[in-house]
């Protein structure tokens, strides 16, 4: 099975820029950078991944370019550029030479949930399509109404929900998240992400059976066609090692045919992300 990882970040890192990165995540303070990374790739037989903006700046989408430009195995770039900027049409434009650099993300999760409905916001989001890319939206389960208002907007534009935009699993809350992500699957442009689970669960004590009903939610709601396998590396290792995320997903996914699974690990994000 050709397993492309759709979500993992790199970081040189730093307490003020990584300040979200808490003392329970000390696993996670320190650098982690392509030669970490192709450990994993080589372990697992990835057939590559795609690199996520973690800082909210564009010297770090030119260095994650960089990244990508030098290392085969990272096949996309999900970079920031400040959407809000009146010249958005002449960055976007600039980021267009970059054949890997697929899509565009904001840390809405840090932000008000008004924030994403604002003009100038949605005047950048509204410019992205025009330039062939795509946006993962990275929220919690009380922004959701929020981006419905967005994406019903933009009917042609590509959307992916990160990390299933992130619910309360530890608190064994689901009903309002799973009545938002409903919604937000009726839009045919918008996928998601099977990523970020396990640290929404208890980190030390999650099972499989703790992420099954969600799972269950994203996989009923968008269907087979449009969710798609990320780890969320090195996040992920504050609560389990990739191997057995990896394993996780494969083993909620092993009743599936053959080519279903292909579609959730590789193709459906070939297809999303123009790899």
């Amino acid at each position: 099975m050709t397993i492309i990882d759709t979500h993992q970040h790199f970081w040189k890192y730093d307490p003020v820029n990584y300040s979200w990165i808490s003392d329970e995540m000390q696993v996670i303070r320190k650098d982690f950078l392509t030669g970490d990374l192709a450990v994993v790739v080589n372990e697992h037989k990835l057939h590559g991944t795609i690199a996520v903006q973690a800082d909210q700046t564009e010297a770090e989408t030119d260095w994650l370019l960089k990244l990508a430009a030098n290392n085969d195995f990272i096949k996309g770039v999900v970079g920031w550029v400040n959407l809000r900027d009146s010249n958005i049409e002449e960055r976007l434009q600039h980021y267009q030479q970059f054949n890997k650099l697929k899509g565009f993300r904001h840390v809405l999760q840090g932000e008000e949930p008004s924030f994403m409905l604002q003009k100038d916001f949605i005047n950048g989001i509204s410019k992205l399509n025009q330039f062939g890319f795509a946006y993962d939206i990275l929220i919690f389960p009380q922004h959701l109404p929020a981006a419905q208002q967005l994406v019903e907007q933009f009917p042609q534009q590509r959307f992916v929900v990160d990390h299933v935009a992130k619910p309360y699993i530890n608190d064994g809350k689901i009903d309002e998240w799973k009545a938002g992500m409903q919604q937000l699957a009726q839009h045919s442009n918008v996928y998601c992400k099977i990523s970020g689970m396990v640290t929404e669960a208890d980190w030390k004590n999650w099972t499989a059976d703790d992420l099954k009903p969600y799972i269950d939610v994203v996989v009923e709601s968008f269907g087979i066609n449009r969710i798609m396998y990320g780890s969320d590396w090195p996040v992920c290792l504050v609560a389990s090692s990739y191997k057995k995320w990896l394993q996780t997903v494969k083993d909620y996914f092993s009743s599936y045919s053959t080519e279903d699974q292909e579609k959730i690990f590789s193709s459906n994000a070939i297809k999303f992300y123009n790899l």
